[in-house]
């Protein structure tokens, strides 16, 4: 058992922030490895020591194990906080870390190198009782192997890079004459991304709901389920809305989903955050992956749990026992949406520059994660992500109706912003009734948003606020609302 003085986080944007803010709550000093861009961000203000680890292109920066190493050795460092993303599950970065002398504040090197492996992962579900998707997960590689098995699986099916992640290297093949070219794909995809050509199969689930289940392992030994979360709001297998509890489930499934959850995180000896990842199909449920990690998402648990995950994180890599002496209860619900610097009439392509003026609409039940602040440059080396918005209120219908209030008074000037699309989905009724499925995007919002235009009058109006909040504005108004800050996007820009 010991207690920090000072940690490294590796990381970046608003979850650097969030480490940050954590630290600062128990006393412990903190020190940002960051890249050349992100200097003078939120997170650089706030960190108590910086130090430049390389420049923009993430290889020579938040991926370089030895200059994230080296750094937070040099400067003093107990412990490196890898946050999400990036190196947060690499095995070989969190034995650096033991190696260096620093504690690596996540799971064992063994975990992450247990879970990375799709098919080693699987195998553990299988032994501990788990239910996996029918496939193929066998040594041979051979194509004639697959194409066989491929047949003997049955379509649609998915071939997946075995050390993938992201989206990257998994393809759907819905005819066999589809199935050479997507191996070939898969494979080609997993060796420039992971180092590996080993691919596993799959059936594809196409009206499947993907839940995930929250579990902490605590310095004791003990596994915690703290709920589910629901994830199936997704564009190119990327989460842009969470919830907590799911929709979907009723107590029955859920016992049975957190049974099962458990039964892996102590199969493993599983230590610190995790994330047990299902694909739930009518009742029936199958395992998906596990994430090593903190989630983007993880508020939205925090709030119905009322814990805080980084704190425990923090606390289990000390020795120190969670906060919690029982299982969590759950109170109420709580939305997530990430907001992204993208023009949502655009098919989403990021939009990049200087942050103009921003309002947060804080208040009761409102939680705003953000890493950039005004002046700030939201820049294309790294993802859009420039905040993180949640809710929590009593019920599902209120919590999703609080979220279409706060998303309609937030304002962004600078760059423009999904909250548009955010809030046509939330006022989809597949959405409002819980049906949602991961091809409610595919399904409805394929296409990009209609950008409808403005009259003489609501041109002039636009132009008053921006004169209010001391912001010049576009030099001349085309008509498109493209330039808009909201909430005006949301009365006139995103009408069908």
């Amino acid at each position: 058992m010991q207690n920090f003085k000072k940690v490294a986080i590796a990381n970046r944007g608003e979850v650097a922030v969030r480490i940050i803010r954590a630290c600062q709550e128990l006393g412990i000093k903190t020190l940002l490895l960051h890249s050349e861009p992100d200097s003078k961000t939120v997170a650089w203000r706030m960190a108590d020591e910086t130090v430049c680890i390389g420049p923009a292109t993430t290889i020579e920066s938040y991926l370089n194990i030895e200059s994230n190493i080296e750094a937070a050795r040099s400067h003093g460092a107990d412990a490196i906080h890898p946050g999400f993303g990036f190196l947060s599950e690499n095995a070989a970065f969190a034995r650096a870390c033991e190696d260096a002398g620093m504690v690596f504040i996540g799971p064992s090197s063994q975990s992450i190198d247990l879970f990375g492996d799709k098919i080693s992962a699987k195998n553990l579900v299988e032994k501990a009782g788990g239910p996996v998707i029918p496939g193929y997960q066998g040594e041979d590689q051979s194509e004639a192997t697959l194409l066989e098995k491929i047949a003997e699986i049955g379509f649609p099916c998915i071939v997946k890079a075995a050390a993938g992640g992201g989206g990257r290297g998994l393809k759907v093949i819905t005819a066999m004459e589809e199935a050479k070219g997507a191996i070939e794909a898969s494979k080609r995809e997993g060796l420039s991304a992971f180092g590996s050509d080993k691919v596993f199969l799959e059936k594809y689930l196409d009206a499947a709901k993907h839940i995930e289940l929250q579990i902490f392992g605590d310095a004791s030994g003990e596994v915690f389920c703290l709920g589910e979360r629901e994830c199936s709001v997704q564009r190119r297998h990327q989460k842009i809305i969470e919830e907590a509890l799911s929709p979907a489930l009723d107590e029955k499934l859920r016992r049975e989903m957190t049974d099962v959850a458990v039964k892996i995180g102590k199969a493993a000896n599983y230590r610190g955050a995790g994330t047990v990842e299902f694909l739930l199909q009518g009742q029936e449920f199958y395992f998906l992956e596990m994430n090593t990690r903190l989630q983007v998402e993880h508020p939205v648990t925090e709030l119905v749990c009322g814990v805080d995950l980084v704190k425990a994180q923090i606390n289990t890599a000390q020795g120190h026992s969670v906060s919690w002496a029982q299982q969590p209860t759950f109170h109420g619900h709580s939305l997530e949406c990430r907001l992204y610097a993208e023009d949502p009439y655009q098919m989403g392509i990021p939009s990049t520059g200087l942050l103009g003026s921003c309002h947060w609409p804080h208040g009761p039940g409102r939680r705003f994660e953000v890493g950039f602040e005004p002046g700030d440059e939201v820049t294309s080396f790294y993802d859009p992500m420039i905040a993180k918005i949640i809710v929590w209120d009593e019920s599902r219908p209120r919590a999703i109706r609080k979220m279409r209030q706060v998303l309609r008074e937030t304002v962004i000037f600078g760059v423009k912003t999904n909250i548009p699309l955010l809030i046509e989905i939330l006022d989809h009724p597949e959405f409002t009734s819980g049906e949602m499925t991961t091809k409610f995007i595919e399904k409805n919002f394929s296409k990009t948003l209609i950008d409808y235009g403005l009259d003489d009058s609501q041109k002039r109006a636009v132009q008053g606020l921006y004169q209010r909040v001391g912001d010049s504005g576009p030099n001349e108004f085309s008509g498109s609302t493209s330039f808009l800050p909201n909430p005006f996007l949301q009365s006139w820009g995103s009408r069908r």
